[in-house]
């Protein structure tokens, strides 16, 4: 899935080969001028890259259903009413965030309060945020061994050889981004792994607040909704290092910041085939708006052909491309 400015481009392989489905899509912070203040848009962003995921993954499924002949499963879900998918969307988003919020938030407290550490803001949050982490790495680590996402984690390594291809400003080729590395600074790994060490210091801060402010220690349940509510401010400075880190990536300082996330990259990317680097460079070169050497099909949604392309005409403008 790769982002440019005004679309969203999603392209999967499947034995029509690779499909491309491309969407319009104005960026939530340039509809509300509130929502392009520092912090908020990072709060705002995570949001919005949760639903583009969850299309995007839907769509993955659709064509894999195609794939696989079901084709009265696909038929069932393309006829569905708008209200009804947007409905199943939310649903959707919301169980994740609770099962999330539940495993990698609830857990590291109710863990770090059985050893006796509530009273001692810092010592506790310390304690909670190293089992969050290791909650976190070991979470990765075993889904990459199921072969299926082991192949995610090869496309996801494809998309950042692909970004780093343009970035560099070289011809965005297979013999070019083979050439590149799979970790890129700007990787949603890397910002959940500054989430979850910046939430340490942020929900210490908290915590020590509200014992001031009411005068007695919080109740477990008291500290979760505390946590919980700070956050969007977590997520939004999380948004924010994530950017600085990818300006300012050639710094030594900066080097040194950033390894954590790259090293945990080790685990979500995977070196990519050459196949899967081409369907990462038919998604980018078509949110560019750039000619494509490599064949592929346009998904029509509203009648669900497929248009055979060879390149897309040049629109003349360019945007950045977006890591998965």
């Amino acid at each position: 899935m790769m982002r440019a400015q005004g679309k969203i481009v999603t392209a999967v392989r499947s034995g029509d080969g690779i499909i491309v489905k491309s969407d319009d899509h104005v960026p939530w912070a340039e509809r509300l001028n509130c929502l392009r203040i520092p912090i908020v848009r990072g709060a705002v962003a995570f949001f919005e890259m949760l639903v583009i995921g969850l299309k995007s993954l839907n769509f993955s499924a659709d064509m894999a259903m195609a794939n696989e002949g079901d084709s009265d499963a696909l038929e069932e879900r393309k006829s569905q009413p708008k209200w009804q998918a947007t409905l199943i969307l939310t649903a959707t988003i919301i169980f994740s965030l609770a099962i999330g919020i539940g495993v990698f938030f609830f857990l590291p407290l109710l863990a770090a309060q059985a050893t006796g550490a509530e009273r001692d803001a810092f010592l506790f949050n310390l304690i909670a945020g190293g089992i969050r982490a290791t909650l976190l790495i070991g979470y990765m680590w075993l889904i990459s061994r199921w072969s299926e996402i082991r192949r995610v984690f090869e496309y996801h390594g494809a998309e950042h050889k692909s970004i780093f291809t343009f970035e560099a400003g070289v011809d965005l080729t297979v013999e070019e981004a083979r050439s590149f590395g799979r970790l890129h600074p700007r990787c949603g790994t890397s910002f959940l792994l500054i989430v979850v060490m910046l939430s340490i210091f942020l929900f210490a801060v908290a915590d020590s607040m509200f014992a001031d402010f009411v005068a007695r220690q919080q109740t477990l349940l008291e500290r979760f909704a505390t946590h919980v509510s700070v956050l969007p401010l977590v997520s939004g400075l999380s948004f924010e290092l994530l950017k600085l880190s990818g300006r300012k990536r050639n710094h030594p300082l900066t080097r040194m910041l950033i390894a954590p996330g790259l090293w945990l990259q080790r685990i979500t990317t995977r070196e990519p085939s050459d196949d899967q680097l081409q369907v990462a460079l038919v998604a980018l070169l078509h949110a560019l708006g750039k000619p494509s050497p490599i064949a592929y099909s346009l998904y029509d949604e509203t009648g669900g052909g497929l248009e055979s392309m060879t390149a897309v005409p040049a629109s003349g403008g360019g945007g950045g491309g977006g890591t998965g």
